[in-house]
């Protein structure tokens, strides 16, 4: 995914972190500097749903102009294709063993 928080602030007439900050302040967003300063010179590893939410809400923007998809490799290493990879999917081995000869536990639903 391409993080495109920089380019949709500055749509809005936003060039700092800081003034980030405010707008975020304006919808009851309250994160620290340093957490907004990540997120305008990186591309965050998680974010919630609740701060996206909070984050289009301030820049008045919709999820697909902050996030946009970008092509990912295939197995085959072409890195041409949109299609995902579903975690799990084919080439996937299921859990058999813990070790030891014990039966491994799934996780409750």
């Amino acid at each position: 995914m391409k993080w495109n928080l920089r380019m949709v602030a500055a749509q809005r007439d936003i060039w700092r972190p800081t003034q980030l900050l405010e707008a975020f302040k304006e919808v009851g967003f309250t994160p620290s500097l340093s957490k907004v300063a990540a997120m305008w010179s990186n591309k965050p590893v998680t974010v919630r749903l609740e701060d996206l939410d909070f984050i289009c809400a301030a820049l008045d923007c919709t999820v697909a102009e902050l996030m946009q998809p970008e092509p990912v490799a295939t197995r085959s290493g072409n890195t041409t294709s949109t299609e995902q990879i579903a975690v799990g999917g084919e080439g996937a081995r299921p859990v058999t063993g813990g070790g030891r000869g014990r039966a491994r536990r799934l996780p409750p639903n």
